[in-house]
């Protein structure tokens, strides 16, 4: 894949703040391209970090539900609650993660983070029950949204503006290139079928995910949010050093006190309503991981093979275009304009989706058969694979550009918490359209995907003046 110079090389800041002096550094210029980037130390180990855990990641999730299903005795009621119950739990924690990164050492917190959900996943295989099951999938679960928003509060602070979202689109073609590879090495238990096959792969998995944490030990102090001491201290002129001695300690005080309570997320309205918009949108992950395969197999006359072809289809477009599409997501009015164009390509891929329904004799509908079926699904996967990639730019590009600096961590964990909440829903919501109303629950899905992109782009548009002039 070709890469342009001029727009793929990554910019990083060698220190947060002010230098011992006083002074702001130079941003460190380095040459373009993606082998430039990942030059970057903060960058390279990351990816790295981001190829070995999704490796394990892929393996886990071919294998999960199937082992609860298989081995456990799970039914599909019962897998669908754990799978609500601990994305609740994930809500919480997404916060918390990008919170207390504002707070701790964002990269010990990330090491530690990584190296509990490892064990959480290695420990999977011995729940015997789904009571155990329920439990270790909260833990696994709140310490991977954790750790997410705790990874987006390090970008943030790591790049500048231009780069965080090529940092994004970099990592996302690195986690999805990692899931397909730990899916195909997955399969070979599902070819085994033995349960000792399932969790000698499954404890491997945690172990792979659990070694990620070790490259995550070379992240720089850098990318941690500045002492609080420190930041009252940029924050008072710099003539104070005349004021009498309590007075200075004052300013601190309420320099600190001010930049704490004024700009947080829960008070920023346009960010909270940008982080909703963004979670509703977010739903169409799940529309291509869980409703379109029930809808192929429940309600077309396609194969059941076109569940995996059409993963396929999506893992190789995001991993070719991610980077290329996401150029340009810094600035806000090209962000807002993304995703309003992933909204219409979300519409065309419902309408597709949708037309793709098999005879009902029940309804006594002819519907399409098996080949035309298969075209307007394929057609319809490529619309949705387009919209991923535009909407993930677009909404990484306004998370970033429209925080609080200086609650890097708790900005981004709000945003964490708002598509953890859409993930939650998104099974019931895609179920109760889709799924039951058919042509209409179609409709509806696609309304309400158009909707979110036009009020993101609306925020968008509203706040780029305000950034330009700010």
């Amino acid at each position: 894949m070709s890469t342009s110079p001029a727009t793929d090389s990554i910019e990083t800041v060698p220190a947060l703040g002010a230098d011992a002096a006083g002074t702001s550094p130079t941003p460190e210029r380095r040459p373009g391209g993606i082998r430039a980037a990942l030059a970057d130390p903060v960058l390279r180990v990351l990816a790295g970090a981001t190829l070995v855990s999704t490796l394990g990641r892929g393996i886990f999730y071919t294998l999960t539900v199937l082992f609860f299903t298989h081995f456990v005795g799970l039914d599909a009621g019962e897998i669908a609650l754990i799978l609500a119950i601990s994305s609740g739990v994930g809500v919480a924690t997404s916060y918390a993660g990008g919170h207390f990164a504002d707070v701790f050492s964002a990269r010990r917190m990330l090491v530690v983070l990584i190296a509990l959900e490892g064990l959480a996943m290695a420990a999977y295989p011995f729940a015997g029950d789904f009571g155990m099951a329920l439990l270790l999938a909260c833990i696994a679960t709140g310490l991977n949204r954790a750790s997410n928003s705790t990874r987006s509060a390090i970008i943030a602070r790591a790049f500048d503006a231009e780069h965080r979202v090529s940092t994004r689109a970099i990592l996302r073609t690195i986690t999805n290139i990692g899931i397909a590879a730990g899916g195909a090495i997955g399969g070979l238990a599902l070819l085994a079928g033995t349960i000792d096959a399932y969790r000698g792969l499954m404890i491997a998995a945690g172990v792979v995910y659990l070694l990620s944490a070790v490259q995550l030990l070379r992240l720089p102090a850098r990318v941690d949010a500045p002492p609080r001491e420190r930041r009252a201290r940029l924050a008072v002129d710099a003539d104070t050093a005349a004021i009498a001695a309590h007075e200075v300690a004052t300013a601190r005080q309420a320099a600190a006190t001010a930049a704490a309570a004024a700009r947080s997320p829960f008070r920023d309205r346009r960010y909270l309503a940008l982080t909703a918009l963004a979670g509703v949108f977010g739903m169409q992950f799940a529309l291509g991981e869980i409703g379109v395969p029930l809808w192929i197999v429940h309600n077309t006359a396609a194969p059941d093979v076109m569940v995996s072809a059409l993963l396929i289809v999506n893992t190789v477009i995001v991993i070719a275009l991610q980077i290329p599409l996401s150029r340009g997501s810094d600035d806000i009015r090209k962000a807002g304009r993304a995703v309003l164009i992933a909204g219409a390509f979300m519409l065309i891929a419902c309408g597709l989706y949708a037309l793709a329904a098999g005879p009902d004799a029940a309804a006594a509908s002819a519907g399409v058969g098996a080949g035309v079926a298969i075209v307007l699904l394929l057609g319809g996967a490529l619309f949705h694979a387009f919209a991923e990639i535009l909407s993930a730019a677009g909404t990484w590009g306004l998370s970033f550009e429209l925080a609080e600096p200086s609650r890097a961590g708790a900005y981004q964990g709000m945003f964490g918490m708002g598509f953890s909440l859409g993930t939650m829903l998104a099974p019931l919501v895609i179920t109760a359209t889709a799924l039951e109303l058919g042509l209409l629950g179609w409709a509806i899905l696609a309304v309400l995907f158009v909707a979110s992109a036009i009020g993101i782009w609306v925020i968008a548009r509203r706040a780029a003046p305000v950034a330009a002039s700010a």
